[in-house]
């Protein structure tokens, strides 16, 4: 079998669909990349029986067949082509040629016999939204995923939509991160997808209002299309967190400053911090100023710069990478930081809105 594609289409295709192939497994065939070829039509696959990624893209051949070919050397072979156009050309011992203008490449290809296929999911069941909305909503709450196994569930972000309102919900037991949408839509849908599936679909995703996400959802996997792009995800068994009564409703002090400053401010303590120790940043707000400070076996810091406060005066402490993490993913001029003290979680919130919602917990401080 044979055909001719783009050296940029093809490209772009294996290097989205290797995504979802592992490195090694005890599977040699899930170590490649299945291709079928129909005519015109290319389908490529990638798939590590967690992780699914499929897309079509068009050729020109008359010929019917498939085949799988290592994902790291195929990539790495197409990525180098010279030419616009790429020969692809598979004999009846599986030996591949790979042509590009004056390039040629031989390679074995492996039967797709005993390639897997993805679960199948049905579209009777999905949900519609913009990829820029999609893609926004993930970046700003993927950084409170939990990387521990401990709780699995918590390795994945909550998918809550009821009443016409999408939460997005990430919580790793030291912080939440919740990103709010209106949805038109009166269905209710509670699930909970894993972060490799996420932070793939977030690098499909265009910054774009207009062209639409498709999700389907099904009982163990979920399924999104976007672009031309199928994304299919075995979905967390278990439990998820009570979000929504841990976040507290009521405050004493309210600080509204420039998501710059603090930043700032945060990224100079991070050069004292040490992995070893991770020393708290102490934060003290009142008479319209807030006080950064922060001392570790390699020196200190103090830095102070203007708030608006209105309510209490507090003395509290942060994990610096923590708070930055919210802040930068805040990604807005100003932000709301709303207190009970020093003991009590910090509420993170827009000046206007409510589109996203992040508690950080304190650490406490030690007395001087």
């Amino acid at each position: 079998m044979k055909f001719i594609c783009k050296q940029s289409v093809l490209n772009e295709a294996v290097n989205n669909v290797s995504r979802a192939v592992p490195v090694k497994s005890p599977v040699t065939s899930l170590e490649g990349i299945k291709m079928y070829l129909d005519k015109d039509r290319l389908e490529l696959t990638g798939y590590d029986l967690e992780l699914g990624i499929r897309t079509v893209i068009e050729v020109q051949s008359e010929d019917h067949g498939e085949f799988t070919v290592n994902s790291k050397l195929f990539s790495e072979i197409i990525r180098k082509m010279p030419s616009e156009n790429v020969v692809v050309e598979i004999d009846e011992k599986l030996k591949a040629t790979i042509k590009g203008g004056d390039a040629e490449y031989n390679i074995l290809a492996l039967s797709a016999d005993d390639y897997p296929s993805l679960p199948d999911y049905d579209t009777s069941d999905s949900i519609s939204i913009s990829q820029g909305t999609l893609k926004n909503m993930i970046g700003q709450t993927i950084f409170a995923v939990s990387v521990s196994d401990n709780k699995p569930i918590l390795t994945g972000e909550l998918f809550d939509i009821e009443n016409g309102v999408f939460n997005l919900v990430a919580i790793d037991g030291f912080r939440l991160a919740v990103r709010t949408e209106k949805m038109n839509t009166e269905d209710k849908y509670h699930f909970v997808v894993k972060s490799k599936a996420l932070s793939e679909i977030s690098k499909l995703l265009k910054d774009d209002e207009e062209k639409p996400a498709m999700i389907y959802v099904s009982r163990k996997h979920i399924a999104f299309e976007i672009g031309g792009y199928t994304v299919i995800s075995r979905l967390l068994e278990g439990e998820f967190h009570n979000y929504k009564g841990s976040i507290p409703q009521n405050h004493t002090t309210e600080i509204i400053l420039s998501t710059k400053d603090l930043i700032a401010s945060l990224e100079r303590c991070s050069l004292l911090i040490v992995e070893q120790t991770k020393a708290p940043v102490k934060c003290s707000f009142g008479d319209g100023q807030v006080k950064i400070s922060c001392s570790t076996s390699l020196g200190k810091l103090s830095d102070v710069f203007n708030v608006d406060i209105t309510g209490n005066k507090v003395e509290i402490g942060f994990n610096c990478k923590y708070l930055l993490d919210a802040l930068k993913a805040a990604d807005s001029d100003k932000v709301k930081l709303l207190l009970n003290g020093g003991l009590s979680p910090m509420k993170m919130v827009p000046v206007d809105g409510d589109a996203y919602t992040f508690l950080v917990l304190p650490v406490r401080l030690k007395s001087e």
